[in-house]
């Protein structure tokens, strides 16, 4: 699934993109979620603390209504990070 189906505009995606090939700010939000489970993942209120602090890193600012998208396509990602075709799918959808 796009994540633009989510509603999430592909500048954004843009933006994040580019940030994170800073390896400051890549290894932080690795940190940040380093021991993230798929449980976690489909906990929404993780999933919001978890997009809340990788904004901050990324000193991104989101509105209420970008929160509610990125939360609703981690959601509906169903994403296991322990599952090497999830990674993957995912890697192939921000590429």
């Amino acid at each position: 699934m796009s994540y633009t189906k989510y509603g999430i505009r592909p500048e954004l995606v843009e933006r994040v993109k580019v940030k994170m090939k800073n390896p400051v700010m890549k290894d932080r939000v690795k940190m940040l979620l380093n021991g993230v489970t798929k449980y976690d993942l489909q906990d929404r209120t993780k999933v919001k603390k978890l997009i809340r602090t990788s904004a901050g890193i990324l000193q991104e600012n989101l509105t209420e209504q970008q929160e509610d998208q990125l939360i609703a396509f981690v959601i509906g990602q169903k994403i296991d990070p322990s599952n090497t075709l999830h990674l993957i799918k995912l890697w192939a959808m921000f590429r």
